[in-house]
């Protein structure tokens, strides 16, 4: 981190602190986000644009965002759904390809052009919401991977083999090994993000990997930082805390909050928040994902104070990702103060019930 550019300030805090300590970063990016469409975007939105700058959009619709005309499409959609006045008036949508089997490499070029694709995701097929129509051999995309090595063009990995073999805690290990070794192997100029890392593994590997700088780069959600497994299952299955890659031990928590906090340039924020029907969620079969965007940044902020990182969490949540994307950091700024305050046990999304992460519980940094 660029020390000279940075506009973290910090009053009255440290680990266990207490009073009226805040706390000043430049305005953060999510390089994770899902908001979907329709009444579900225009009620979610706003509760990422009043707390972030920009964010990648994962294209995972229905059907998926798998050309450029699609995606300016539906950025136009995300820009109407944007507040009318204050900072969230300025966020700005950076939008991805969903990449398929047959995802023609003239496409990738059109993105690469457009200015406002960033990324393309490979999702293998299967992995989680919406993946149906993802990779099912990356031998199919090896012309549409070199494009994207030549335009320079990430590939945002959702990472994790979906053989039925492989137990649902060791398939990010297992992917680490079968799918993206071999993938930066292959392909040594591709820019590559391992989105929502969530093991020790996984950790490691982005840390110690053997990559330039600005070609390796790793998201880390609040939630897999701030939760292990018991979370979900002890007392009781809790379908508002299970997600994919599911929550994994302890060990691999603790991993992860090294990392986030370690100052790495690899490692920055992405909140992976997925809004669902309260209904969907507690179904027979629920579907995966954590809706964290109404209070991300005070996630965030719990598990930085609570690891007596938060000098640490300007250039996790600020800086390193700009930086990855090739994008400029933020000149504005926002604050956290440390204030207790309780989450709605859900919000409203045009006459649909959603559930926020930690719904009725207290959080101990409020956004200002």
């Amino acid at each position: 981190m660029n020390l000279s550019q940075s506009h973290s300030t910090v009053a009255g805090v440290g680990a266990g602190a207490s009073g009226n300590a805040t706390l000043t970063l430049a305005r953060p990016d999510d390089w994770h986000l899902h908001v979907r469409d329709g009444a579900m975007l225009e009620a979610v939105l706003p509760h990422t644009a009043r707390q972030f700058g920009r964010a990648i959009i994962m294209p995972n619709l229905k059907p998926p965002v798998t050309t450029t005309a699609q995606a300016g499409a539906y950025r136009q959609r995300i820009l109407a759904a944007r507040p009318v006045q204050g900072p969230g008036a300025a966020f700005e949508p950076l939008m991805t390809l969903y990449l398929t089997d047959n995802t023609p490499p003239d496409e990738v070029r059109r993105a690469r052009e457009s200015g406002f694709v960033h990324g393309v995701k490979l999702y293998p097929a299967g992995a989680t919401t919406h993946s149906d129509a993802g990779v099912t051999d990356l031998r199919h995309c090896t012309a549409t991977l070199e494009v994207l090595q030549q335009t320079g063009l990430p590939l945002l990995v959702h990472g994790e083999v979906t053989d039925p073999s492989i137990d649902v805690f060791d398939r990010e290990k297992v992917f680490i090994d079968r799918v993206l070794e071999p993938l930066r192997r292959d392909f040594p100029a591709l820019k590559v993000v391992f989105e929502h890392i969530t093991t020790r593994d996984a950790a490691q590997y982005v840390r110690d990997a053997d990559a330039a700088p600005g070609m390796l780069g790793a998201t880390i959600t609040a939630h897999h930082l701030l939760l292990n497994r018991n979370a979900m299952l002890v007392g009781g299955i809790r379908p508002h805390y299970y997600c994919l890659p599911v929550l994994k031990r302890e060990a691999h928590r603790v991993a992860l909050v090294e990392a986030a906090t370690s100052g790495h340039p690899r490692f920055f924020l992405g909140t992976d928040s997925a809004p669902h029907p309260k209904g969907l969620k507690e179904h027979a079969c629920g579907c995966a994902g954590c809706y964290t965007a109404l209070h991300a940044l005070e996630l965030y902020a719990q598990a930085f104070d609570e690891a007596g990182a938060l000098d640490r969490l300007e250039g996790f949540a600020s800086f390193h990702g700009a930086d990855f994307y090739g994008l400029p950091r933020a000149t504005d700024t926002v604050t956290l103060e440390r204030a207790s305050w309780t989450l709605p046990e859900a919000i409203d999304a045009g006459g649909i019930s959603v559930v926020p992460l930690k719904a009725g519980e207290a959080l101990g940094w409020k956004l200002r």
